[in-house]
């Protein structure tokens, strides 16, 4: 069963995350979203902090997954500040990154911001992406990662509580690796910290391949 589905304690992440502060995450959530063209899945659209930043006019259609119906709740209540072009061309779906409801090669473009760490299964919900996007189509991926060295080892000491309070997200998965292991061609990698050294990441496009 994966992480995602809800508990008792996800209506605290959700209510949490809804109203935490991140506007130095906006550059990162613009090159995610904003820059998502053709016809984009955001997987694990949360609380919706991403629709400010879509190019609206590049996006053909946007579907957006989300298996939490607490995160979901706060997601819908920022639809009808949306433009009326926009609300045209979005579909919600409560479904896992493990299971996406969607034929093979439906998507150009896929959005992945803070979704890696708290996945169930992140080897499946990686082998969906790749399912879903088209040859040479581009995941967008914003993700916090496990430290090296002695801050690595002090997220591992501060991960079961931290897992707990955060509704299963995880401060110690090698994303990267992940990513390519599961046959995406990295590109773009940038490195930075979304909060201090316990919580290193990186912004990069994953790349299904043109042929399988």
């Amino acid at each position: 069963m994966p992480s995602t589905l809800p508990r008792p304690r996800h209506r605290w992440a959700a209510a949490f995350y809804a109203r935490m502060p991140m506007k130095s995450f906006g550059p990162h959530r613009r090159f995610a979203a904003g820059e998502a063209r053709g016809r984009v899945i955001e997987i694990g659209a949360g609380t919706g902090d991403n629709l400010a930043f879509y190019a609206w006019e590049g996006v053909e259609s946007l579907d957006l997954t989300e298996p939490d119906p607490y995160m979901l709740a706060y997601l819908r209540r920022k639809l009808p500040g949306l433009p009326p072009e926009a609300r045209a061309k979005l579909r919600l779906h409560e479904a896992p990154a493990e299971a996406l409801p969607f034929p093979d090669a439906s998507f150009d473009c896929a959005v992945v911001t803070l979704v890696l760490c708290s996945v169930g299964d992140a080897r499946a919900s990686l082998a969906e992406i790749r399912r879903v996007l088209r040859p040479g189509g581009e995941a967008r991926l914003v993700e916090h990662v496990k430290a090296a060295g002695g801050w690595g080892r002090v997220q591992s000491l501060v991960q079961p509580a931290y897992g707990w309070f955060a509704a299963g997200c995880h401060l110690t998965r090698d994303t990267e690796a992940a990513v390519r292991q599961a046959g995406f061609g990295l590109e773009t990698i940038q490195r930075f910290s979304l909060a201090g050294p316990l919580f290193p990441a990186f912004e990069g496009i994953a790349r299904r391949p043109g042929e399988d």
